[in-house]
């Protein structure tokens, strides 16, 4: 058998790197005699710069020291790749899980534009942004005053950080703001919400960030009232991405928003992975209906069913009906017994599925291969 291990992120918990070898170890245990590729995923969240990497090992990967989202220092990596292209993560800089508490009002994507800084210093011709798992809802205004652009109050006082202060917004100064590099700036995101509204960035994923229903109401009128002054297209499926960086950045800089999955799919060769695989594995922390509309596991599932190629899928949990389209799920929840047990040691649960999938999906063409690294 020839197998694809393709799994993203299980966000907090282990990356899609090590995920994928895990699973890799637990198919071996049963069937040792496989061909398993590896080939990590990812939507433009956590895991795109290591999903880059995987897939591009010349690249330069560097490290740089930056605000997180609620201004205390963090580590955020980024690549420069042979080509001038620079991969940064909004995770990595202004993501949820870098705080210890959610500061919904407050928190803001400051760290990102430090690292688009640096890219821009380094060199680079082109950016490519993998949004997603942020902590703020700032409309990418954070990023952009680390670009350069200020933001002001009527009394002409730069505004604090934060999507809440987007309701004082008076006026927009781009005269600093430092223009877009010459290939652009290209977006990876994983949803297709519009920046306002009731499936706005603010309603549907600021509850995730600690906001409260009238948190959700000020931060919905603060981001019609920067979209008020930016321009744009706040309706664009997707600008309500990243809390609604992915319209700030295409509004004030050009950027170009596209789907995360298909994107870094079709750079690490996914298609050609599965023309000869017999069975592909893949999995998240968390499958639910929301796999199927832009994420990894649900553009997966589309390219599997394109190439007829079977599919199994673990995660985390499993909430509501798995599809037709896959063969086989196992929850690591259920294997572990508890939630606490399944994130205490997700590699030993990952581990144990793999080999659960190898027995549930009873293959019968064995070919000899070489087990991955």
């Amino acid at each position: 058998m020839r197998i694809v291990v393709a799994p993203d992120s299980f966000k907090g918990s282990v990356t899609a790197d090590d995920a994928a070898r895990a699973l890799a170890r637990g198919w071996l245990a049963h069937r040792p005699g496989d061909d398993v590729r590896l080939l990590p995923l990812a939507d433009g969240g956590e895991g795109t710069v290591d999903a880059f990497a995987a897939a591009l090992p010349d690249a330069d990967r560097r490290i740089l020291a930056v605000p997180g989202p609620d201004g205390g220092p963090v580590s955020a990596a980024w690549l420069l790749l042979p080509d001038g292209t620079a991969v940064l993560e909004l995770a990595q800089s202004s993501g949820l899980p870098l705080m210890p508490h959610p500061d919904p009002l407050g928190a803001h994507t400051y760290g990102l534009g430090v690292v688009a800084r640096a890219a821009l210093a380094a060199g680079a011709t082109r950016l490519v942004i993998g949004l997603g798992g942020s902590a703020s809802t700032d409309g990418g205004a954070g990023a952009l005053r680390a670009l350069g652009l200020r933001l002001q109050d009527n009394l002409g006082r730069d505004l604090p950080l934060g999507g809440a202060a987007l309701a004082d917004l008076a006026h927009l100064d781009t005269t600093y703001l430092l223009p877009a590099p010459p290939g652009g700036v290209h977006l990876l995101v994983d949803v297709t919400a519009p920046l306002t509204g009731p499936a706005g960035a603010a309603a549907v994923y600021g509850p995730q960030k600690g906001a409260e229903p009238a948190d959700v109401t000020l931060l919905d009128a603060a981001l019609r009232r920067f979209a008020e002054l930016a321009g744009g297209d706040p309706a664009e499926p997707g600008a309500g991405a990243a809390g609604g960086t992915a319209y700030g950045l295409a509004a004030l800089w050009g950027a170009r928003i596209a789907p995360g999955a298909t994107t870094i799919a079709e750079l690490v060769g996914l298609a050609d992975a599965l023309a000869g695989a017999d069975l592909v594995l893949t999995g998240e922390g968390r499958f639910d209906e929301t796999s199927l509309s832009g994420k990894v596991v649900g553009s997966l599932l589309d390219s599997a069913a394109s190439a007829g190629v079977r599919v199994g899928v673990v995660a985390g949990q499993i909430r509501g009906p798995v599809p037709t389209s896959v063969s086989a799920a196992v929850s690591l929840v259920e294997l572990a017994g508890a939630v606490e047990a399944a994130l205490d040691g997700p590699e030993r649960w990952l581990h144990e599925a793999g080999g659960r999938l190898a027995d549930l999906l009873n293959p019968t063409v064995d070919r000899v291969g070489t087990p991955p690294a």
